[in-house]
């Protein structure tokens, strides 16, 4: 199955939707440093963007005529600025909202299925009739606002037709707001993805399961002791939870930050022969609210920010206290990204194209979900077409 991505950044969503069975025809992005990213591993021989036409500008200056009814997926994590806790929250306003630009793109390729992704701060309450704008748009995008209407008059037009009959090219979209946590990711990290399936394809699609949850790493800690003994971890075995005893054990614990970088070395000023960008960054310090991501908990949410973000999330925070900022590998492992998959440019520009990235591994069992039931959709209408075809033979007989 072939798909495009847009808002690409450094590949984090394209390169789990390739995992997840997708051929990447393209992938738009307007950043220089995230496509020379993008280049960089292709020159490098990696597998998973090998192939792939990388469309350096902004995605409302593009032509995408030549995908048109020949692509199953649209993906993309439009920009989160204008609705992140750290942003100006200006939505619509902002120019860099790229809702309206995703939506001509999935009305121009008509693909049978798109998934967008966006950060949590969408779904507060001060955007709540633009998010439910957003999603509307999304169902109905040929419904395309007139000049000079304003995106509140496109809205009440959207709700009209949404409740009138019409044979456009519409869209079943479910909206999900999850903890990629929740899913093996080493990271807290919440999103909205918002998933839709062109109305000729019968789906029968509903968002994946947590597999992972906060209450099996409790017990692996606290009950078991597990977590402690995988890593060689002296710990007090009198923190024994006795509420803890009874848990149902059918998820996995959160993985930690020890889990995704305990077996890679420190790292030194000169960085390491064995492991791609993993340099040490100095400067890093604790202070009040600024305090880095615990190594036995799941990451802070990586932010774009790198130094100075709210809550220090770009630091690795010890036992003893101790703070260091991860190092770009660390950050990507983090972000569940291949090893062999190097960031372009320096520390700054490497850790920014990883704060705005989608998990890798959160994309493939998000994209692997579509593609399967895209699959079972393709069997479902051949199945349908043989019969029409046996009724109407034996209407003939």
């Amino acid at each position: 199955m072939r798909s495009v991505e847009l808002f690409a950044g450094g590949g984090g969503l394209a390169l789990g939707t390739h995992l997840a069975g997708f051929t990447t025809e393209a992938v738009a992005e307007w950043d220089r440093w995230s496509c020379d990213t993008i280049r960089d591993n292709q020159n490098a021989g990696h597998p998973l963007v090998q192939g792939v036409n990388v469309r350096e500008g902004d995605v409302r200056d593009m032509d995408w005529s030549e995908y048109e009814g020949d692509i199953d997926l649209v993906s993309g994590g439009p920009p989160c600025q204008p609705f992140s806790g750290g942003g100006k929250g200006m939505a619509a306003d902002d120019p860099r909202d790229m809702f309206p630009a995703t939506a001509d793109v999935v009305s121009q390729v008509k693909p049978r299925a798109f998934i967008v992704e966006n950060v949590r701060g969408l779904t507060r309450p001060q955007f709540a009739d633009y998010f439910a704008y957003v999603q509307l748009r999304l169902t109905h995008p040929e419904v395309t606002p007139f000049g000079g209407e304003t995106w509140a008059e496109h809205f009440q037009r959207l709700q009209a037709e949404h409740t009138s009959i019409r044979d456009d090219l519409q869209y079943r979209v479910v909206t999900t707001l999850v903890n990629a946590a929740d899913y093996g990711v080493p990271q807290q990290r919440w999103r909205v993805f918002m998933v839709g399936f062109r109305s000729d394809v019968d789906a029968e699609w509903s968002f994946p399961e947590p597999t992972h949850s906060e209450e099996a790493l409790r017990y692996s800690k606290e009950v078991t002791g597990a977590y402690w003994d995988r890593h060689h971890v002296n710990c007090d075995r009198q923190l024994l939870r006795t509420e803890l005893l009874s848990f149902p054990t059918k998820t996995r614990p959160w993985r930690t930050v020890r889990d995704a970088i305990s077996d890679l070395p420190e790292p030194t000023d000169s960085g390491s022969h064995h492991y791609l960008n993993h340099v040490l960054q100095r400067g890093a310090r604790s202070y009040r609210g600024h305090t880095g991501s615990p190594i036995d908990e799941p990451a802070k949410a990586l932010k774009a920010g790198v130094h100075g973000v709210p809550g220090g999330e770009n630091m690795l925070l010890r036992p003893d206290g101790s703070v260091r900022y991860f190092t770009v590998r660390e950050a990507a492992r983090l972000q569940t990204f291949p090893d062999r998959y190097r960031l372009h440019g320096p520390w700054s520009e490497a850790m920014r194209q990883l704060g705005n990235a989608v998990p890798v591994m959160l994309a493939q069992i998000v994209a692997s979900s579509v593609h399967e039931h895209l699959e079972l959709a393709e069997v479902r209408a051949r199945g349908a077409s043989a019969r029409q075809r046996a009724e109407r033979e034996r209407a003939v007989a």
